[in-house]
């Protein structure tokens, strides 16, 4: 069935009552963690997804089930298209967007940590290599390699032939590897390099963050235009030691770091004088960081006092 082809209006029944209203909540709530992360991967915002999900719920509302012959597949469908409309809508409010912009930081339960293929496809490395990529090529790349989606059903929700989609998931994955960190670094090994840095950065010590920071590390900052940042990525284990240490040397106030989890990886919360400030997300490579993500910007600092579930099936 294809979901294009549903029309504008259909003949689901009022949310209060009825068999097959009931079914149809029971099919999205059973996936509606599964829709979130599938959204959120795709556009590396959560408010984003979250209108995503409701434009999902919206639609799914209207679509005979007696036709649906994989409830997970259609929904997954549903929400695809309508990121894939969202995410071309995005591009140009990035275009204006002032500074840097980085995706949206979760605050992930430990599990999340502890799935290495959900950990990685939500980190903020990844998901910044993502924004490399067309949105047809993000949609395709996120439902093949993260979520295991067949290429038919990818074609399905892409508007694209199986032969087409093959051809894309191939030019995405080849993309995408030559961009990610070549190695995945253990939990342990990410708390213990994130353990350095904070002690580094909170004591101002330069040499104590050259000796965790990789000679090639990106700092990359993002305060919206509503709070101070690098109008550019900062690069060199030297450019980004000096420019925290000579930032932390201007501040009067108390910095302070709080370990936490953020999409599924060791981070910072940073707090001035006790009042949340950013939330800093790592990249590692051979157990030395190799990116810096900074986010301060207020906007994108509301999922960060709850955790949010995410989830690849």
């Amino acid at each position: 069935m294809n979901e294009r082809s549903e029309p504008a209006t259909g003949t689901a029944e009022p949310l209060a009552g009825g068999g097959r209203t009931d079914t149809a909540t029971e099919a999205f709530v059973t996936h509606r963690n599964l829709l979130f992360t599938v959204a959120y991967e795709m556009l590396g915002s959560a408010a984003d997804a979250e209108d995503v999900l409701q434009e999902t719920w919206l639609r799914w509302m209207k679509v005979d089930l007696g036709e649906v012959r994989d409830q997970r597949a259609y929904l997954v469908r549903i929400t695809t298209r309508r990121s894939l409309d969202r995410l071309r809508t995005m591009r140009r409010r990035k275009e204006a967007y002032v500074g840097p912009w980085l995706p949206e930081p979760l605050l992930t339960a430990p599990d999340v940590a502890e799935d290495v293929e959900l950990a990685e496809s939500v980190s903020m490395a990844l998901m910044l290599v993502l924004e490399t990529l067309t949105p047809t090529e993000r949609a395709v790349f996120v439902l093949r390699e993260a979520f295991d989606v067949s290429y038919d059903e990818i074609a399905a929700a892409v508007g694209k032939s199986p032969a087409a989609v093959r051809q894309i998931a191939h030019r995405a994955r080849r993309h995408v590897d030559a961009r990610r960190p070549r190695e995945v670094v253990s939990p342990s090994e990410a708390r213990a390099a994130l353990e350095s840095f904070q002690r580094a950065f909170e004591t101002g010590d330069l040499q104590g963050l050259l000796d965790v920071l990789a000679p090639e590390v990106v700092l990359v900052s993002d305060g919206g235009g509503v709070k101070q940042a690098a109008p550019r990525p900062i690069t060199g284990a030297d450019k980004v030691a000096r420019f925290i240490v000579g930032g932390l040397r201007k501040a009067e106030a108390t910095l302070t770091g709080d370990p936490t989890v953020v999409n599924g990886n060791p981070a910072l919360l940073l707090r001035v004088d006790g009042e949340i400030d950013g939330v800093i997300a790592v990249r590692l490579e051979d157990t030395r960081i190799t990116g810096l993500y900074y986010v301060r910007n207020p906007e994108k600092l509301t999922r960060i006092a709850s955790e949010i579930p995410l989830t690849l099936r």
